[in-house]
């Protein structure tokens, strides 16, 4: 059985954006993964935030179907996949930092992706756009660009997303 999420049948934004409101700015949230084309993502967000003056969110989702069937090893992988997902978080951090002095917000859950990305998204008001890169391999763009703009899914907030083949100079060139 499909979720509601996975399916294309996202529910309707009840949160108003605050992104736009006095003391507050606008952030672009970007879902990391282990992906080359990850990278792609984060490249983009972090020009927007420096041409615009906005935040930067990134979200890594831990899949808890990776461990759940292993019950005596369970809690030594999901330690492994928290260890994993800090590094790749702390790896776009630092380069973040040392090449835009831009601080970004990491953040680390568990759960399906699409619908943690949906859950934060609902939790902070100022989350405004979501980045996400396309895989470029025979495969598709990757689950979770086809689960969100697939099938006519509404998602509450708008997405865009990069193509793992855009170089620095074409994502500066549009961001």
């Amino acid at each position: 059985m499909q979720s509601g999420l996975l399916s294309g049948k996202f529910p309707r934004m009840v949160s108003k954006r605050l992104s736009r409101e006095a003391g507050h700015r606008r952030k672009f949230l970007v879902s990391i993964d282990e992906t080359p084309e990850c990278g792609r993502a984060v490249a983009y967000a972090s020009r927007r935030v420096r041409n615009t003056g906005g935040a930067l969110v990134l979200l890594f989702v831990i899949d808890p179907s990776d461990f759940q069937q292993f019950l005596g090893v369970g809690n030594i992988m999901r330690a492994e996949a928290l260890e994993r997902a800090q590094t790749a978080l702390n790896k776009y951090a630092t380069q973040l930092r040392e090449q835009y002095g831009i601080e970004p917000e990491l953040i680390v859950r568990e759960g399906q992706t699409a619908e943690e990305i949906h859950s934060l998204i609902e939790e902070d008001q100022d989350i405004a756009i979501l980045v996400l890169a396309a895989g470029s391999g025979k495969e598709g763009p990757g689950p979770l660009v086809q689960s969100i703009a697939g099938r006519g899914a509404s998602f509450p907030v708008p997405v865009t997303v990069i193509p793992s083949d855009l170089s620095d100079d074409d994502i500066d060139a549009v961001a």
